[in-house]
């Protein structure tokens, strides 16, 4: 092989190598950016956790203005508050999780917040579902969840938990209201004990009115008695006279 040839053949080389760094640094360029999440305390069932979460800005002409997160079983809304974020972003819940945002960040920076978690659900792992949504409308949907170690091209953040401490329940839930037709009135309270007394008042004012009813009974006896002794007692006198 002359030195032409192979001159040739080493720049033919040299081209196909750079070509496979550039379909290598292609490919790996929309994987590099991602959602992450950690906590303070990764264990099942552990109280007040701080939940910190990293959005990956792979835009290049915007930055980031809201996320929407997805949250696992075991976590409701109205159980975590907002800890830290960038400035001016606010959290508000959703049916099903939350959003939070504000004014776009700069292009090319990565969007961190956190917030605290009243307690972790007993799971294994949790996923966070998200949505990066761009100042110039983009969405980036990282809501993949990858099973049985396969690789997914958009995976969603996935916290790992540890065994629950010895001892760790459940927080039971607040309390809910108590209907309001459960709860008596002042009214029905006072009510409620003087109906005994009611019902003995009635029942004294009956036994009153039998006493009374059975004094006249007697009275009419009596009086009829009388008027009937008096009259044979005349009729006797008389008797006696025209005797």
């Amino acid at each position: 092989m002359n030195r032409s040839r192979t001159r040739v053949v080493i720049r033919r080389l040299g081209i196909a190598a750079v070509g496979a760094v550039a379909v290598v640094g292609v490919a790996a360029g929309p994987a590099a950016a991602h959602a992450e999440v950690t906590a303070s305390d990764p264990r099942a069932l552990a109280e007040k956790v701080t939940l910190s979460f990293t959005s990956e800005a792979e835009s290049e002409t915007a930055g980031i203005a809201e996320l929407r997160v997805v949250l696992p079983k075991g976590i409701a809304p109205d159980a975590l508050t907002l800890k830290d974020a960038p400035k001016e972003w606010k959290l508000t819940a959703t049916a099903d999780g939350y959003t939070i945002g504000g004014p776009a960040l700069p292009t090319g920076t990565d969007a961190e917040y956190s917030v605290t978690v009243r307690q972790l659900p007993d799971e294994k792992s949790l996923a966070f579902k998200t949505l990066e949504t761009y100042g110039d409308g983009k969405v980036s949907r990282w809501i993949e969840v990858p099973t049985a170690g396969e690789k997914v091209d958009n995976p969603a953040p996935v916290l790992q938990l540890k065994a629950a401490a010895p001892g760790a329940k459940p927080i039971a839930p607040g309390p809910s209201p108590t209907p309001s037709a459960a709860v008596p009135s002042p009214r029905a309270s006072t009510a409620s004990p003087s109906a005994p007394a009611a019902s003995a008042g009635a029942r004294a004012a009956g036994d009153e009115q039998a006493g009374g009813g059975t004094g006249a009974v007697l009275g009419a006896v009596a009086a009829v008695l009388l008027l009937a002794a008096a009259g044979a007692f005349r009729w006797l006198r008389r008797g006696r006279g025209r005797a």
